[in-house]
């Protein structure tokens, strides 16, 4: 069994956005989080999904699910106070029928230019590692700071990789995670990061750069201005059959 968890239970104060969460955005009339769980939706590796959601917008989302038709969405859940939180919201949800050596596919809500391609490698290099994170190795030059001022140190870019979403783990692997986080108080940011934190190895696989994070109002001009808008309107035409 292969099961997706959108988790989307922030507000996105990064895109100051006011009154709207950055996840429910519209782009030619159709929210964000609907177009990234739909490449989730008409995979046909993925069996089901759960979205954990910021609280007051569940009853929106799921008005939104029933006008897309998306029928794999099997609960909704109110999100926590931190990305962490609404994951482990989530994945106690999942854990209740799925079993250790299924795979769980983690994502962010506001990945609308996702591939069958990548959900595809992400499970099949899951199931085979028991983790899988998507990279794209870096473009551009990095330097170390720890005041952001003074800089001493240049790190080299050959070994510097973005990582991306989803995140592909055997349930049992990322639930054990979790349990160890919660008791040493710890809260990473990704579930890569709190595996590396945890001490544990990551399995990584070659992402697409396609695949961006909307996360402020330059990555929503990126979308609507660039090739990720083309490829984000061709897969809604051809997939989701909205034009």
């Amino acid at each position: 069994m292969t099961n997706a968890l959108i988790f989307a239970g922030g507000v996105g104060t990064r895109m100051h956005s006011k009154d709207v969460p950055k996840q429910f955005l519209k782009v030619d009339g159709v929210p964000i989080i609907i177009r990234t769980i739909g490449h989730f939706e008409k995979n046909e590796q993925i069996d089901k999904i759960a979205v954990v959601c910021v609280e007051p917008w569940m009853g929106e989302l799921q008005y939104e699910l029933e006008v897309y038709g998306m029928k794999k969405v099997v609960q909704i859940l109110p999100g926590g106070q931190s990305g962490f939180q609404s994951i482990h919201i989530g994945l106690e949800y999942l854990s209740t029928f799925m079993a250790g050596e299924d795979v769980v596919l983690i994502c962010d809500g506001v990945r609308p230019c996702l591939s069958r391609e990548l959900i595809g490698e992400c499970i099949r290099n899951a199931e085979i590692y028991g983790s899988a994170v998507p990279v794209t190795p870096s473009i551009d030059s990095v330097l170390y700071s720890d005041d952001g001022r003074l800089c001493g140190k240049r790190i080299s870019r050959k070994k510097i990789y973005i990582t991306q979403a989803p995140q592909g783990y055997w349930m049992e692997e990322i639930m054990s995670a979790h349990g160890e986080a919660i008791e040493k108080g710890i809260e990473p940011i990704s579930s890569a990061d709190l595996m590396l934190e945890l001490g544990r190895e990551i399995h990584l696989f070659p992402g697409i750069r396609e695949n961006i994070k909307v996360t402020t109002a330059e990555d929503l001009n990126a979308l609507r201005a660039t090739q990720y808008y083309e490829h984000f309107k061709d897969f809604a035409r051809e997939e989701l059959n909205i034009e």
